[in-house]
């Protein structure tokens, strides 16, 4: 599995959608509602908007994190972040 560089920063852009900053100077915009949206467990508060809108970066794990302990993988995010139309390096 290749690793990528860390998420930096995060900024909720929309509901369910989040601009990521990445250690290498890339960015982009991921949309997580088919990740989150109709699951239980863990996830099912992530579907309220304004606990969404808690997210965090973990130092760390470089990764987005609620404070409920939901953590996502940071490779994924970086692979989903740079299919969107503003990933690529920063200007």
């Amino acid at each position: 599995m290749t690793v990528h560089p860390r998420i930096t920063k995060a900024v909720v852009t929309g509901p369910f959608q989040v601009a990521l900053d990445f250690t290498d100077g890339s960015r982009g915009i991921v949309d997580l509602a088919p990740l989150i949206g109709g699951r239980g467990g863990v996830f099912q508060v992530l579907q309220d908007q304004a606990y969404f809108a808690t997210v965090a970066v973990d130092p760390e794990a470089g990764t987005l994190v609620w404070p409920n302990g939901v953590d996502l993988d940071p490779d994924m995010l970086y692979e989903a972040a740079h299919e969107s139309p503003v990933g690529g390096p920063r200007s």
